[in-house]
């Protein structure tokens, strides 16, 4: 399948991002919002990063050539134009099913449509469409034009061609791929990360170790970019919880339940770097220092 057309859901941090990272690999985009000024913030944002990239020569094209290809969208009527449809909305199964209702009523009969969901079984969501074998999940990771990698994840209805194409869309826009065969909460990686995640914020409830400490081991001694409590706030904090409730929900592993100082944090609103304080204190000057 030749996907050339796509039309994505959101124009938050994680909507943007995938919408220049299609942007940039060629692709025509039309990105969504409930109000012009959230598609306009979301513009802004592209702006800046394919700034940084032309001006660090990562890019051979100018950052005029790549927003010209993105084109914003109030409503669902561009929707029959994408060959490829991404809902890459914050982590709320039901908002999350109308939108599929919506894009299922909105695009061509041939269009796949896909979740950017980090932990909502695809299953779920392809149920209210009438095309369950052309849905499946793409999960990419924070920032989408960074991370190079997405995991593609097939729901039980989820055909073998649709996720083929989704793992040649994923070769298309530059990124690697990780297949997940099957459609469990919160998929491979998540998996495996949130669990490490609720293992630090206990230890920090326990007086064992600081922020600060766990993040710099973790970034020593693991290789890590970024500590889980810099991870953490650069995500949302309120990300995580709905994350971690959501495969709890499912599972009922309470490994997976979040711990005390999350759930006080997010009543709080220290919801990380959107909010100016989480796991960390943020300032204008850009210094941060413990805050937990």
């Amino acid at each position: 399948m030749d996907i050339r057309n796509v039309f994505i859901v959101g124009a938050g941090t994680m909507g943007s991002g995938i919408a220049q990272v299609c942007a940039q690999s060629g692709l025509r985009v039309f990105l969504n919002d409930i109000s012009q000024e959230l598609i306009e913030k979301g513009m802004k944002n592209i702006s800046w990063s394919v700034g940084k990239l032309v001006e660090k020569g990562k890019l051979s094209e100018t950052k005029e050539v790549v927003l010209k290809r993105i084109e914003g969208a109030i409503d669902f009527s561009m929707a029959e134009k994408a060959d490829l449809a991404i809902e890459a909305v914050f982590e709320n199964i039901n908002i999350k099913k109308e939108i599929f209702k919506k894009l299922d009523e909105s695009c061509s009969s041939q269009a796949l449509i896909v979740s950017n969901t980090s932990t909502i079984p695809i299953t779920e969501l392809a149920s209210v469409t009438k095309r369950p074998e052309k849905v499946l999940g793409l999960h990419f990771f924070n920032p989408a034009p960074m991370m190079e990698v997405v995991e593609v994840i097939k729901g039980i209805n989820t055909s073998e061609e649709t996720f083929e194409a989704g793992l040649e869309f994923v070769r298309k826009i530059g990124k690697q791929s990780v297949r997940v065969e099957m459609d469990i909460p919160g998929f491979l990686l998540n998996r495996v990360n949130l669990i490490s995640y609720v293992e630090a914020i206990r230890l920090v409830e326990q007086g064992i170790g600081t922020v600060e400490e766990i993040d710099k081991g973790m970034r020593l001694g693991f290789g890590r970019r970024m500590g889980p409590f810099e991870t953490g706030d650069l995500v949302g904090l309120d990300v995580s919880y709905n994350g971690l409730m959501a495969i709890y929900e499912e599972s009922k592993d309470i490994r997976y339940y979040p711990p005390q100082l999350l759930r006080r944090k997010v009543k709080a609103g220290q919801l990380g770097r959107k909010t100016g304080r989480g796991w960390y204190d943020y300032k204008e000057d850009s210094s941060q220092k413990g805050g937990n």
